[in-house]
């Protein structure tokens, strides 16, 4: 494996650290729209750390091109905070591995190329992944509807949130070589900080109304959220071949379930108690989606 592939490798593992840190913060009243806005706080902060690196920078008339991405990037923050806090993590997770096959899809329709075959197999063995995916245990009644009300919506919400990250990865490939490394990643991630106070006013309990108990686990959410961004966004910004990056990046969605099912407890997740049923088919669906991304970079 060539050493750059260890920075979404290392981002995998700590995106897992994230989500369930995330998901527990959500359980204890953390919101969506603090929990994001802390997020991507700490996450400009932790890209600031780049300017030393500098680079040619480009006039202000071009500041469109990180704006536009910081817009994609809050996008998928938002995306992604909701699908963690309305449905499962052994869940969503892989799900947004689906974003491989996106970047893939952005990256032949940017170029105007025609689609090879393994893209139209790749696609098929990800909806068929996300069927997996989508099983719930059998039952009838209001706690049933609830189940599969709240994986249709897991999956709604992974999908909005793979596509806008994918396209995000696609446009970091294509305008960074032009700004810099040092000067395009920390303007952009300045942008979506500076977007991410807009949603301060929809805010609807007061800061100190948060239950302290959230408090610890929300941190931590967006300690590890940076920290899985930098790792992943910087291997992208500096090597390039967002593909072969999001391949080894989507190995969280196995880390995800095998998270869930040996150390969920710690952070008071329940979705083991699903049964060890539901939880073979998530691993399978997971499996499932890896086969097609390696599909894609095999062509």
């Amino acid at each position: 494996m060539k050493w750059p592939l260890l920075f979404p490798f290392v981002a995998s593992l700590l995106y897992i650290a994230a989500a369930l840190f995330l998901k527990r913060a959500q359980q204890l009243g953390g919101g969506v729209l603090r929990t994001t806005f802390i997020a991507n706080v700490a996450i400009a902060l932790v890209f600031a750390t780049l300017w030393p690196m500098g680079g040619p920078g480009q006039p202000a008339t071009q500041l469109w091109q990180p704006a536009l991405v910081a817009v994609l990037f809050v996008a998928g923050q938002v995306f992604t905070v909701l699908a963690l806090s309305l449905g499962d993590v052994s869940v969503a997770t892989p799900v947004l591995g689906a974003k491989t096959i996106f970047v893939a899809w952005f990256t032949t329709l940017l170029l105007a190329t025609r689609l090879p075959w393994q893209l139209w197999c790749a696609a098929g063995l990800s909806f068929s992944a996300i069927a997996l995916l989508h099983r719930a245990p059998r039952g009838e009644g209001a706690a049933a509807a609830a189940r599969h009300g709240r994986l249709g919506r897991t999956l709604f919400f992974s999908l909005l949130a793979a596509g806008a990250y994918a396209l995000f990865d696609v446009l970091v490939q294509k305008w960074v070589p032009a700004w810099g490394t040092g000067r395009f990643l920390p303007i952009m991630f300045a942008l979506s900080a500076v977007m991410s106070v807009g949603f301060v006013p929809f805010i609807r309990e007061p800061w100190r109304e948060v239950p302290r108990a959230a408090w610890p686990a929300l941190g931590a959410g967006a300690f590890f959220m940076a920290l899985q961004s930098f790792a992943f966004v910087t291997g992208v910004a500096m090597f390039g071949d967002a593909t072969a990056m999001n391949v080894v990046y989507s190995a969280r969605g196995v880390w995800s379930v095998a998270a869930v099912w040996l150390i969920g407890h710690w952070f008071a997740n329940t979705e083991a108690q699903l049964g060890g049923g539901v939880f073979r088919w998530r691993l399978a669906g997971a499996a499932l989606m890896t086969s097609a991304i390696v599909l894609v970079v095999s062509r």
